[in-house]
């Protein structure tokens, strides 16, 4: 079978389910595994946000999309010579990665037409199912099932741990500086599930934008900073944009130094098997009396997942 990607997360899942040596297009966001980087790129940004600052790039995401361009392009050529059999794709977020109609109008000029799987994951459940859905899709049932049940058993222990604690700290997880978006969709849960209270998040629903004046009456405990597309490195200094707003200085969580950035691509933002990852590094965040910070295989320690700021 041959297999495009059109979602780092499913990226991940296919390479989990020992598919990678049928993966035969991927986008320019699919970074792991690391084998997943040689992979020929179907589709690519519209723009370069690398050089932009967090406000520049919301206006040009909004530019893209009310013009109707979207975000991401398809290289048609590159998808003719991939010649899939198989496309998986997503219809959550526009913003996040190529919407499910961009994948139906690039087949169309395609001689033969793939079976496409569109994932909408919107809380760690249909994250799990999505596994076992592309597991059967692709010959890997058993094995999907296999991981999505270790999977779930970690996330019940998390859980378990965390059912009876005496205080749940009051969480914020910010998903976006410039304006400033509260986390959704399966953060909430994980919050919950490691022992917090989502101060803004609404579990289930999409990430919404949030007055600061909202936020700073919640007095979180603790601030994760889950910039979508971040890396460690470019969320902390993102920070910058959050001490210059009044009070910040004076929240709970600036006070004590509970105040993390992450790498959220890897452990917040994909719907893949990561996210089990990241619950487990919240958890620790929450109440790091009861959670160690857990032990990644080749994650480069513990500045490559979060640094406090």
């Amino acid at each position: 079978m041959r297999i495009v990607s059109l979602l780092p997360s499913a990226t991940e899942i296919l390479f989990a389910l020992d598919l990678g040596d049928q993966v035969v297009g991927v986008t320019h966001e699919c970074d792991y595994p690391r084998a997943a980087r040689e992979k020929p790129v179907i589709v690519h940004s519209t723009f370069d946000p690398a050089a932009m600052a967090s406000g520049e790039i919301e206006a040009a995401v909004r530019a893209s999309l009310e013009q109707g361009e979207g975000v991401y392009a398809v290289d048609v050529d590159a998808l003719r010579r991939a010649g899939p059999d198989l496309i998986v794709t997503q219809d959550l977020c526009d913003v996040c990665a190529l919407p499910a109609s961009a994948v139906t109008a690039a087949i169309e000029g395609l001689a033969r037409k793939p079976q496409v799987i569109c994932l909408k994951p919107e809380r760690l459940a249909d994250v799990l199912a999505d596994i076992r859905r592309v597991g059967a899709a692709t010959g890997r049932g058993i094995q999907a099932g296999h991981l999505a049940g270790e999977l779930m058993d970690r996330i019940t222990t998390v859980g378990k741990m965390t059912a009876r604690v005496e205080t749940r700290p009051r969480v914020l997880c910010i998903e976006w500086f410039d304006p400033i978006y509260a986390g959704g969709h399966w953060v909430p849960e994980m919050v919950n599930l490691a022992g917090g209270e989502d101060a803004a998040g609404r579990a289930g629903q999409k990430s919404r934008i949030v007055p600061w004046e909202e936020l700073r009456a919640a007095r979180p405990d603790a601030i994760v900073l889950i910039a979508c597309g971040f890396d460690v490195a470019r969320t902390a200094r993102e920070v910058r944009l959050l001490e210059r707003l009044p009070g910040w200085a004076g929240l709970p969580a600036v006070q004590s130094g509970r105040v993390y950035a992450t790498d959220a691509s890897a452990y917040f933002s994909r719907p893949g098997p990561r996210l089990v990852d990241g619950l487990e590094i919240l958890a620790h965040f929450i109440h790091p009396e009861r959670f160690a910070l857990p032990d990644l295989p080749g994650a480069g320690g513990p500045l490559h997942r979060f640094t406090q700021v």
